[in-house]
């Protein structure tokens, strides 16, 4: 007996395992293997609370105190079963937390902080981080998901600034954090590798008002869009309008374990009944009425088409901004974008341009979904409008366009299309830094650029690639989002378009919806800036 055991000694005549599990409401060991038998479990008060935490073996299998308990709630160490209890948990966090406000010592505030914290996120909605990484899907809070799994990206988020708070308020930080704000967003650069590229986005999306804006997700339905919806209302990011039939969705908040309240979180417009129905069929003839679209296929397409429906709210403006696209192809989704939203003014052609963080740089591509084989025209406008986007990243475009031709190395039509491209541009915006037609590697290799051409005009290395045809630039970057940007993407953000709407692909994750999100509210924010 030592005193961390003796504080909790029971006066009681009990003297095995055996004797005093009887009617006991936990069982909490840390001991050896086996050491709980089946009958005692049985003798256990209802619903006990088992965590058997010996580890390899626990003090009695999970399996084996179900046979006899069903009601039992079970915890072990071991990571093939629920409920894994571990110190990974916590302690790397408490450190962060600790770490960055100077604590002198860990107190047992700080201890308490960082379990209130993990309670908390347990009861919250699972990540799809984890239910990749365990191939669980519908996991809630329950007697199979009592604490966050150790894989979750969120706990570095909710510990460590739980710990920093708990530090402070007891006096023992040395560098206290002024705001607490923006150190969780600075955590979340550790989490998630498009942070860092998406800050100034995201700086504008949680702007004071930025979080009103009203966006449409045409797949409302989907677990991916519920999930990311989540997390844009609990970041204030925007206000959700879903597309989708109100009793699915609400049967997939609850399967899914989400917080979300139709109604006040986020608004559902139904497909299948909606008081604008009538008028938006005959917006939708009326505008389409000499292209082939009769009014029976008018009422018929507006029941059935999201995109169409979310592209009516954005026109009719009953919503700010519009994202689709996590079903179907790019050019099904853009056909109705065209019809109803229709191009910028001064914009002939849409485009695709999609980012990539891969270790050392960030890199944007264009075309990757839209021109099969643009013209050297088309292909200058849409460097124009992807030099633009890049901007708005508070990244100095750096233009590259690419072929299989260095510097003349070929009379090819697809290197004389990207020759074309270079004298457009010097001609249309000569301070534009863009230099081709050029390999891949000279584009971010200055040092071989320059062995090469030693007179180009182009310094360091190019950030935006602009491809010769859609093969190219969506060969290349599916090629490098899968072997060196570990599939972490942005976009694709939709180029051209006379209002902020974005078509995504089916590929798609939780975290590169909610970033296409904010990137469309701070979309609708410039343009009210421009108009204003």
């Amino acid at each position: 007996m030592d005193p961390d055991k003796a504080r909790f000694m029971q006066a009681t005549e009990a003297r095995t395992l055996a004797e005093a599990i009887v009617d006991a409401d936990v069982f909490l060991g840390l001991s050896a293997a086996g050491v709980l038998q089946q009958e005692m479990v049985k003798r256990m008060a209802p619903q006990p609370l088992i965590m058997a935490l010996a580890n390899p073996t626990p003090e009695i299998l999970p399996e084996l105190a179900l046979a006899v308990r069903p009601d039992a709630i079970l915890a072990t160490g071991r990571t093939d079963y629920p409920n894994q209890v571990n110190n990974v948990l916590c302690f790397p966090f408490i450190f962060r937390g600790a770490l960055d406000v100077g604590a002198t010592t860990i107190t047992r505030e700080m201890e308490i902080a960082a379990v209130d914290a993990l309670a908390e996120l347990a009861r919250q909605e699972q990540s799809d981080i984890v239910t990749s990484a365990y191939g669980i899907q519908d996991l809630s809070f329950g007697a199979q998901y009592l604490i966050p799994k150790p894989f979750d990206p969120r706990l570095i988020v909710k510990i460590a600034p739980a710990v920093a708070r708990a530090a402070m308020a007891a006096g023992v930080a040395t560098r206290p954090i002024e705001d607490m704000d923006a150190y969780q967003q600075h955590l979340q650069q550790f989490v998630y590798h498009s942070g860092t590229i998406m800050k100034p986005i995201f700086a504008v999306a949680r702007g004071t008002a930025a979080h009103k804006k009203r966006i449409v997700f045409c797949e409302g339905e989907e677990e991916r869009i519920l999930r990311a919806v989540q997390i844009i209302v609990d970041e204030k990011i925007a206000y959700p309008i879903l597309v989708g039939r109100p009793a699915v969705i609400e049967q997939r908040i609850a399967r899914y374990g989400l917080r979300l309240v139709p109604g006040q979180d986020c608004r559902i417009v139904n497909p299948e009944y909606d008081e604008r129905y009538r008028d938006y069929w005959q917006t939708y003839y009326k505008k389409m009425a000499r292209k082939g679209i009769t009014e029976q296929l008018a009422k018929v397409e507006m029941r059935r088409r999201t995109t169409l429906i979310g592209a009516m709210l954005v026109h009719k403006g009953e919503a700010d901004g519009m994202i689709c696209g996590t079903i179907s192809t790019t050019h099904r989704h853009l056909h109705f974008i065209d019809q109803i939203i229709g191009k910028r003014p001064e914009c002939s052609v849409y485009a695709a341009m999609n980012g990539l963080i891969l270790p050392g740089r960030q890199i944007f591509l264009v075309d990757t979904h839209v021109n099969v084989d643009p013209t050297p025209s088309e292909l200058a406008e849409i460097t124009l409008m992807a030099a633009e986007e890049v901007s708005r990243f508070g990244i100095e475009p750096k233009i590259a366009l690419l072929s299989h031709s260095n510097f003349g190395s070929s009379n090819a039509p697809s290197a004389q299309k990207m020759r074309e491209v270079l004298a457009i541009l010097q001609a249309r915006t000569p301070g534009l830094d863009v230099d081709g037609e050029m390999h891949g590697d000279c584009a971010l290799d200055e040092r071989l650029r320059r062995e090469i051409l030693p007179d180009s005009t182009f310094k360091g290395e190019a950030n935006l690639l602009v491809l010769p045809n859609i093969d190219a630039a969506n060969i290349s970057y599916n090629l490098l989002k899968t072997t060196a940007g570990n599939n972490i993407a942005i976009g694709p953000i939709l180029l051209g378009a006379a209002k902020p709407v974005h078509i995504l692909t089916e590929s798609a994750t939780v975290r590169r919806i909610i970033n296409m999100a904010a990137l469309v509210v701070a979309d609708v924010v410039a343009a009210s800036r421009e108009m204003g």
